[in-house]
């Protein structure tokens, strides 16, 4: 008679499982789910107000509001931030057991780690939603391409911040220090935010940082999104999509090979 042996669930349920774990785990926080969605608010009601006065200079849009052109680069920010709490959020778990666990049990490597991806999309995705309609409610965003077009901006720094996090998600496989992958983290993001088309126009920076900024890859996703909003042109959303695809399947196979290392060492 042969003996029937269960092999663990299919590849789809463990990650629908662990990813309604992380989001279960995120949601027994409630501070930390309300600082993660006041951050990204004060820094719109902050650079909004810094950086307003640019509206009367040459490189600066005609008719353009700085709301309408800020917000879309916000959308972009935020979700880059968000992108390295998904890195921290694993440190974390290595460190508290979880993942000692699950190692335990008769899942795939993977699925943890697209589990926590997912989890930490959704949560950006209500952060992004949040920002959007405080700007439409507190500072009059009202971009061109109307709700369509901000969706869009939305549905691609969804996908900017996806990649992102797989990157995030592969130095703290290989890193496992919750200070080090801040700092890390953190040395990664500041050149990326402020040497970008961002928060000011490209034209308006010194020199050598327009030369940064035009090499910067941050710099052709919040243009994407902007063109987006505002209904210009749309130009590099295509470059931003197939270099997030790129980014995300790098970042998916050292992440990989950095999680199946023993936790141990």
């Amino acid at each position: 008679m042969a003996t029937l042996t269960w092999h663990g669930s299919s590849y789809p349920t463990q990650v629908l499982v662990l990813t309604g774990r992380s989001l279960r785990a995120l949601l027994r926080t409630p501070l930390l789910v309300f600082f993660s969605v006041l951050q990204p608010l004060i820094m719109l009601t902050l650079f909004s107000q810094i950086f307003g006065s640019i509206t009367g200079t040459a490189n600066f849009p005609p008719g353009m509001s700085y709301i309408d052109y800020l917000l879309p680069a916000i959308l972009v920010n935020t979700a880059m931030q968000s992108s390295l709490a998904s890195g921290i959020g694993l440190v974390q778990d290595m460190s508290n057991g979880v993942l000692a666990r699950f190692r335990s049990l008769p899942i795939r490597p993977s699925t943890v780690l697209l589990a926590r991806n997912l989890s930490d999309a959704v949560r950006t995705a209500f952060q992004l939603v949040l920002m959007i309609a405080f700007g439409v409610l507190v500072f009059g965003f009202r971009p061109d391409g109307g709700m369509l077009g901000t969706l869009a901006a939305l549905g691609l720094a969804l996908v900017v911040g996806w990649a992102l996090s797989w990157v995030f998600i592969a130095i703290a496989a290989w890193v496992r220090k919750a200070e080090l992958m801040q700092t890390v983290g953190f040395l990664a993001m500041f050149p990326l935010m402020f040497a970008s088309s961002a928060f000011v126009p490209v034209g308006g920076l010194p020199g050598w940082l327009q030369a940064v900024a035009k090499v910067n890859p941050l710099t052709y996703a919040v243009d994407a999104a902007r063109s987006l909003a505002l209904a210009h042109p749309v130009t590099g959303v295509a470059g931003a999509l197939a270099t997030s695809g790129v980014i995300a399947v790098i970042g998916a196979f050292f992440a990989v090979r950095g999680f199946r290392r023993p936790l141990a060492l």
